[in-house]
C-alpha cells in the first residue's frame, strides 16, 4: 500500500475536472484499510472515493483520497433463494451481468448505473422500477472510529429514496467493503416502466429475458445520458423530489401534465428533470457548462469547466425550479 502526495484527480472523477488530492491511496483488502486506521489516516481529512462518478471536485481536496479498489464476487443458493457478495471496489454494472450470465432475476433493470459496488447502498441506487433496498441483504463495513469491521443488515440501513444511514446519521464514518444481495429463482420480471415497455415492443420482444431486459435499459440509458468517457458527466445531478399528495394535487392543478409517480405514506414523486425542462434549462449552455440535451437532469462539461462553475450552474437550476414550483431540488452528487 502506496500513500501518495498531490495526485491529480482529473482522471479519476467523471466530470473530468481538474482537481489535486493532497494524499491519495488505494484498498485493495482489509488489511490496507487496519493499516491506515492505525496510522490515523482516518483522524484527518478523508474521503472514500469509488468509480467517481457521483462526485463534484470544486476545489483541491486537503486531505486524504481513499480509493477503494478490492475485487471478487461469489455467490451460493440456499433454496430459492440466491445470495451474492460483491467486494466494494467492483464495478455496479459488472456485478449486473455477472448476475445475468448465472441467470440471477433481480438487478437487470439497474443495469449500466455508474459507480461501484460499494456506493449502492450508501444512496440506495435505483432505476426502471428498482431500488437496491429491494434486493440488499447486508454488507460489510469498515469503522474508521473504532477500527473494527460491522455488519448491517437491510433493516439496519434506514433505505429510504436515494438515502440510507450512511448518508445521515453515519455520513463520513463507515467504508463499505463488501455488499450482500439477495435475489430470488422466481423473481417477477419489471418491465412496467414505460420506456421499456416501449423499446420491447419496438424490438417485438413479447417475453423478455432478463438479459432482453437489461440490454433494452443500456439502451434506453446511452441515448438519454451522455458517455462520460466522452462528455464530462456525473449522471443524474439531482435527486426526484418527493412531495405531500395535497402539495402535488395543487401543482397539478396548475400544470396537468407534470411528470409523477405515487408512493407511499400519501407521498408524490416528482421527475426533476421534467421540472427543470420546463424552467427552460434542457440543452443550455453557460460558458464551460451544459444542461445536458436528451435529459434536463444531467449536467456536463464541455471540456474545460470547472467544479465552481459546474456547481454555480446547478445553483441557478435550482432557484428557478423554487421559482416556478415551489419545490426544492436536491443534489445527488457528493460536492467536494
Amino acid at each position: 500500500m502506496d500513500i501518495q502526495n498531490n495526485i491529480s484527480l482529473q482522471e479519476l472523477n467523471t466530470f473530468g475536472i481538474y482537481a489535486a488530492a493532497k494524499q491519495f491511496v488505494e484498498v485493495k483488502s482489509e488489511n490496507d484499510l487496519f493499516a491506515l486506521y492505525q496510522n490515523h489516516i482516518f483522524q484527518e481529512k478523508f474521503f472514500i472515493l469509488g468509480g467517481g462518478s457521483n462526485v463534484l471536485f470544486t476545489k483541491d481536496f486537503e486531505g486524504t483520497i481513499v480509493k477503494i479498489a478490492n475485487k471478487g464476487i461469489q455467490h451460493f443458493i440456499e433454496g430459492s433463494n440466491i445470495f451474492v457478495t460483491a467486494a466494494a471496489g467492483e464495478v455496479w454494472n459488472d456485478l449486473v451481468w455477472y448476475c445475468i450470465d448465472h441467470n440471477f432475476p433481480g438487478l437487470e433493470n439497474m443495469a449500466l448505473i455508474p459507480g461501484t459496488v460499494g456506493a449502492s447502498p450508501i444512496q440506495n441506487i435505483g432505476a426502471y422500477g428498482a431500488e437496491l433496498m429491494m434486493f440488499f441483504y447486508s454488507c460489510r463495513a469498515f469503522d474508521t472510529y473504532t477500527g473494527e469491521f460491522q455488519t448491517f443488515s437491510n433493516k439496519d440501513c434506514a433505505f429510504t429514496y436515494r438515502d440510507s444511514i450512511f448518508k445521515s446519521k453515519y455520513k463520513g464514518r463507515f467504508i463499505i467493503v463488501s455488499v450482500t444481495y439477495k435475489l430470488h429463482v422466481h423473481q417477477q420480471k419489471n418491465t412496467s416502466y414505460g420506456a421499456i415497455e416501449k423499446e420491447l415492443e419496438k424490438r417485438k420482444i413479447t417475453n423478455p429475458t432478463i438479459k432482453d431486459i437489461a440490454e433494452v435499459v443500456s439502451h434506453i440509458r446511452v441515448e438519454k445520458l451522455p458517455d462520460p468517457s466522452t462528455v464530462g458527466n456525473a449522471g443524474s445531478f439531482f435527486k426526484n423530489p418527493v412531495i405531500p399528495t395535497a402539495q402535488f394535487e395543487a401543482l397539478q392543478a396548475v400544470y396537468p401534465t407534470i411528470v409523477n409517480y405515487p408512493m407511499e405514506n400519501n407521498q408524490i414523486k416528482l421527475a426533476a428533470g421534467w421540472l427543470i425542462e420546463q424552467c427552460g434549462w434542457k440543452g443550455k449552455e453557460i460558458g464551460e457548462v451544459a444542461v445536458w440535451k436528451n435529459q434536463a437532469l444531467v449536467l456536463t462539461n464541455k471540456g474545460k469547466a470547472s467544479g465552481q462553475e459546474i456547481f454555480q450552474v446547478s445553483d441557478f437550476i435550482i432557484q428557478d425550479v423554487q421559482a416556478k414550483f415551489q419545490v426544492t431540488l436536491e443534489r445527488e452528487v457528493n460536492i467536494l
